[in-house]
């Protein structure tokens, strides 16, 4: 968080004092770089997300959130 934009260390300061914990590392990490990372892979994101797909929405979401849970991951 030392070399993030002043924004953006608000909005991680805010989320760890709300929280009680620091922001994901998945934000951290979007929010440090967004012209080289962040926006890219949102928009990547949210084109497979929320694009036209034989699955719902709520069939992707339900993929993302198990395939994270088996990797134990608490994004």
């Amino acid at each position: 968080e030392h070399k993030h934009r002043l924004k953006e260390r608000f909005i991680l300061g805010m989320i760890r004092v709300l929280q009680g914990r620091r922001a994901p590392d998945i934000l951290r990490t979007l929010f440090y770089r967004p012209e080289f990372l962040g926006r890219p892979i949102s928009s990547w994101t949210q084109a497979v997300m929320r694009g036209p797909s034989e699955w719902s929405v709520a069939e992707r979401e339900l993929f993302a959130a198990f395939t994270s849970k088996l990797n134990q991951c608490v994004f």
